[in-house]
């Protein structure tokens, strides 16, 4: 059989927040293919298929800002809730 997935995390180690990282995998067969990081800003392949994807997704401008854009409303906006529920606890 085959198995895909994708897998979205963020990634922090300040308590402004001001270093948040996101990355997209996207996943085949237990196989990172092309992943998206916010700090690179733009989809990187990772196999022929993934190549292949990544340059046709980073000519698309509008898939490209709504990836960017789930810094500000994924991560930051989970992390400023986790943030106040675990770490600010004495």
């Amino acid at each position: 059989g085959y198995f895909y997935s994708r897998w979205a995390k963020c990634i922090h180690s300040s308590r402004d927040l001001s270093d948040i990282v996101f990355i997209d995998n996207y996943i085949f067969n237990k196989d990172v293919f092309i992943q998206f990081n916010s700090t690179v800003g733009e989809f990187v392949g990772y196999t022929e298929l993934g190549v292949f994807n990544a340059r046709k997704w980073n000519s698309d401008s509008g898939r490209l800002q709504s990836e960017s854009a789930q810094v500000e409303r994924y991560c930051k906006h989970n992390a400023e809730i986790r943030q106040a529920a675990i770490a600010d606890k004495t």
